[in-house]
């Protein structure tokens, strides 16, 4: 049985004066266009209330193997490629694949 898998994007917002533009960018433009260039069923985003610039966002793949295969396709490409153009080195970015190892409820 495979597990499904999460891509985690982690952002740190480097400058408290872009946080608001970021959120409503992110919120409208961006995590709408990964989900659906993803082709994922759930996306989601968070803030960290323990450190205010930091902001992650979640897209949930059905398996291990489609969120590796995610890393390298043109979609990712793409989205990295608008991410850069507007955000440039204002907003620095992680990602990392989590498998699921469980669920309650």
């Amino acid at each position: 049985m495979q597990s499904a898998a999460c891509l985690l994007v982690h952002a740190t917002v480097r400058d408290d004066a872009d946080i608001e533009k970021f959120d409503k960018w992110y919120e409208t433009e961006h995590l709408p266009d990964a989900k659906k260039a993803f082709g994922v069923a759930r996306a989601w985003r968070c803030w960290s209330l323990t450190s205010p610039r930091e902001h992650y966002a979640f897209y949930e793949f059905e398996s291990d193997g489609a969120a590796m295969a995610i890393t390298e396709s043109d979609a990712i490409k793409e989205l990295v490629a608008e991410f850069d153009r507007v955000w440039g080195d204002r907003v620095s970015r992680t990602r990392e694949i989590l498998s699921v190892a469980g669920r309650l409820g």
